[in-house]
C-alpha cells in the first residue's frame, strides 16, 4: 500500500487541509499515524488518486458505482446512524455517550422510533440440539417461513413483530435464560458471569448499528423485496458470520494465542513477514482509532497476552485496536464462551438490522443494482 504525507496528498487533490481531513472522517481516504512521527498522519495513495480522478471528471459511471460499494461514498439515504469525525452516532446521539447508561432495549426503541421495547422470551419454544448459532438460524428460518411480509401493516404491528423476532433470537442464543430481564442480564446469567453484565450492556449498545455494513446491506436488500422482518434478520445473520465481518474476533484470539506462545512482538512480526493483515487492528472508518473499542477497553483489565499484543501491534503498525480486539479481550478477561463475540454482535446488530428493514420498507423501493458485465463477448 502506498502511503502519502499530508503535503503529497494535498498536492494530488489540489484542496485545502480541512477538505482532506473531512474526506478522512467520512471514510473516503484511509489514514494512519506515521510510524516515524505519531503526531503526523499518512494517507492512502489509492484513495487519494481515486478522489483526484473524480474531481477531474475522468471516472466512468460504473467505476464510481463499484468504488462506492467498497468503503466509498454513501449509496443510499438513511436516518439511522452515521460515522463522522471518528465518532458513531445513532439518530444524532453519540453511541459512546449512550453506552454509559442505555440498554439495548432503549437503543432499539430509539432506532425503531417505537414505543417502549422489550424482547419477550418464549420458553415453550425448542430449537433443537447444536450450537447457539445453529439454534439461531433454525429459529429465524421458522419465523421467516411463516411470518407475513411487511406491506400493508401499521407501525405498531411491525414494532411488536420486531420485538418478538429479536426476543426469539435472544432465546436461541442464550437458551431462554433470564426470563423478562434486560438482554445484557440474560446474557450474563446464561454465561454464569454476573460481574460482566455492565460490560455486556455497553458492548450491546456500541454494536447496535454501524451505517451500511455488509450484514445491514443484506438485511435491507431482503426488506426491499417485501420480505418479513424475520427474513431480513436472517439475511443479516447469514452475512454476519463471515470471517471478515462478525467473526473477525476469532482472528484476534488466534493472534493473542500466538502472542502467548512466542511473544507479542514476534507474533506481530510473523504475521507481517508472511504478508498477512493483522486482525483486529485498524479500521477504515476510524483512522484515528475505533471509538467503540476505546469505550470498552478502558473498562476492564486486559489479560496479559492481550495487553502485550495491543502494545506491540499499535507500536509496530501504527494502527489501533478495533472493536473486534475489544470483544476478544473481553471474552478472555471474563471467561466467556468462545462464541461470545459473535453472539454479542448478532444480538446487538439485529436491533440495527430491524431499524434498517423498517426504514427500507417505508421507502417503498427495491434495491436492484446492475452488474458490469466482463464475461465472454455477446454474439451479434
Amino acid at each position: 500500500m502506498n502511503w502519502l504525507t499530508a503535503e503529497e496528498a494535498l498536492a494530488a487533490l489540489g484542496t485545502k487541509p480541512q477538505t482532506l481531513y473531512a474526506n478522512v472522517s467520512r471514510g473516503r481516504i484511509r489514514a494512519r499515524p506515521d510510524p516515524q512521527d505519531t503526531r503526523r498522519s499518512l494517507y492512502d495513495g489509492e484513495d487519494v488518486r481515486r478522489l483526484a480522478e473524480r474531481h477531474s471528471g475522468r471516472r466512468r459511471v460504473e467505476t464510481v458505482a463499484a468504488q462506492a460499494m467498497r468503503w466509498g461514498d454513501p449509496v443510499l439515504s438513511s436516518g439511522i446512524s452515521t460515522i463522522t469525525g471518528g465518532r458513531l452516532f445513532y439518530r444524532g446521539q453519540d453511541a459512546v455517550g449512550l453506552a454509559e447508561t442505555a440498554t439495548l432495549e432503549a437503543v432499539a426503541q430509539m432506532l425503531w422510533e417505537a414505543g417502549p421495547v422489550g424482547f419477550p422470551t418464549r420458553t415453550d419454544t425448542r430449537y433443537g440440539a447444536g450450537s447457539p448459532l445453529e439454534a439461531a438460524f433454525m429459529a429465524l428460518a421458522r419465523l421467516a417461513a411463516r411470518d407475513l411480509p411487511m406491506q400493508g401493516r401499521a407501525h405498531v404491528a411491525l414494532h411488536a413483530e420486531a420485538a418478538m423476532v429479536l426476543g426469539t433470537l435472544a432465546d436461541a442464543l442464550t437458551g431462554a435464560a433470564g426470563g423478562g430481564a434486560a438482554l445484557h442480564q440474560r446474557l450474563a446469567l446464561a454465561w454464569g458471569r454476573p460481574e460482566a453484565a455492565d460490560l455486556l450492556r455497553r458492548a450491546l449498545v456500541l454494536l447496535a448499528d454501524h451505517e451500511l455494513n455488509a450484514s445491514t446491506f443484506a438485511a435491507r436488500v431482503a426488506a426491499s423485496t417485501g420480505a418479513s422482518i424475520a427474513a431480513a434478520v436472517l439475511a443479516g445473520l447469514a452475512t454476519l458470520t463471515g470471517p471478515l465481518h462478525g467473526s473477525a474476533a476469532l482472528g484476534a484470539r488466534s493472534l493473542a494465542d500466538l502472542a502467548a506462545d512466542i511473544g507479542a512482538e514476534a507474533a506481530v512480526g510473523q504475521y507481517l513477514a508472511q504478508g498477512r493483515p493483522l486482525p483486529a487492528f485498524g479500521h477504515q472508518l476510524y483512522p484515528e482509532g475505533d471509538c467503540r473499542a476505546a469505550a470498552l477497553l478502558g473498562r476492564f483489565d486486559l489479560p496479559v497476552p492481550y495487553a502485550e499484543l495491543r502494545e506491540a501491534a499499535e507500536r509496530i503498525t501504527g494502527n489501533r485496536a478495533n472493536v473486534d480486539f475489544a470483544l476478544a479481550a473481553l471474552t478472555a478477561a471474563f471467561g466467556l464462551p468462545p462464541d461470545a463475540p459473535l453472539t454479542l454482535f448478532a444480538l446487538a446488530r439485529s436491533a440495527g438490522w430491524i431499524a434498517h428493514a423498517l426504514e427500507q420498507h417505508a421507502s417503498g423501493s427495491l434495491i436492484r443494482p446492475r452488474a458490469h458485465y466482463v464475461g465472454p463477448a455477446i454474439p451479434g
